[in-house]
């Protein structure tokens, strides 16, 4: 089994990286997202000193993009030019502070099938890096599993996306594949099928990179994150399905409170829930 990092889907301190990585240490984690889904808030200072700290901390990062940035569109038009624009800046970002990839959503099927819109996301990807190593942005992407089970970006999808490239990876979200498969990821054997596929394309050495919270949902779709417990997924699966794999694994916890992130971190790493203190879910929102 490799070594298996924890952390939080967002940044806890805007204001200071130096406090942000202090937090995540005291926090025990070994990760981090840096949240721009609702847009970008941090400047190229800021990316470089927080790099600089979470290097020295040991703390891997990574970065997903805002949810408008993704691809596949149907026209080359203004929602297309701002995706592109969105996924180089946060690119820029990964560079800037060392984040070991971009995240970002496949995309919808417009109206297509599930080939037709692989293809035009996989069209654009390739368009998309020609752009980025030629400002000498060139880090690695990945591929998030979504939750809905009518739309695109399925398990099958993504792999399908993530195959075509050396230079991206599937993300992984156990939350939005149990939710899909109406509750279905229960026992290891689920969690190590999708990690086995997921395995069987990622470049050797890289990590897994894994999304993972309790989860409430309806007609297989996905309706919030839910703290740990109130739901009906369960990290110990994970934790053994991991154990079979000689990879290495980040998983970022998406539970809404800082308790549930730290109960799913210690069953990964084989250790006692930590008792958390109420003002740490302060600590750890996003402003």
């Amino acid at each position: 089994m490799g070594a298996v990092r924890c952390g939080p889907a967002f940044i806890p301190s805007r204001e200071d990286p130096g406090e942000a990585v202090d937090l995540l240490v005291e926090r025990g984690y070994g990760a981090c997202e840096i949240d721009f889904e609702g847009g970008f808030w941090m400047d190229w200072e800021y990316a470089e000193r927080l790099g600089e700290r979470a290097r020295d901390a040991g703390i891997a990062l990574s970065i997903h993009a805002p949810i408008p940035a993704f691809l596949g569109h149907l026209e080359r038009g203004k929602k297309y030019r701002m995706a592109v624009g969105m996924l180089d800046h946060s690119a820029g970002i990964a560079r800037s502070c060392g984040a070991e990839l971009v995240v970002f959503h496949p995309g919808f099927l417009l109206g297509r099938e599930q080939d037709e819109a692989t293809a035009a996301v996989v069209e654009q990807l390739r368009e998309l890096r020609e752009r980025l190593e030629g400002k000498g942005r060139g880090v690695p992407f990945g591929v998030e599993v979504m939750g809905r089970a009518r739309e695109y970006g399925t398990l099958d999808d993504v792999i399908a996306i993530a195959s075509q490239f050396p230079w991206v990876r599937p993300v992984i979200d156990f939350a939005h594949l149990h939710a899909v498969t109406d509750g279905g990821f229960i026992d290891p054997d689920a969690f190590t099928a999708a990690l086995a596929a997921a395995d069987a394309i990622i470049e050797p050495g890289a990590p897994f990179h894994i999304h993972f919270s309790d989860i409430d949902y309806a007609n297989r779709n996905e309706k919030s994150h839910l703290p740990y417990g109130q739901g009906t997924l369960r990290a110990e699966p994970l934790g053994e399905a991991l154990a079979g794999f000689d990879r290495p694994a980040t998983v970022i916890g998406e539970s809404p409170d800082e308790a549930s992130n730290q109960a799913i971190r210690a069953i990964l790493a084989g250790e006692p829930a930590p008792d958390v203190p109420a003002e740490a879910d302060r600590l750890f929102k996003p402003d």
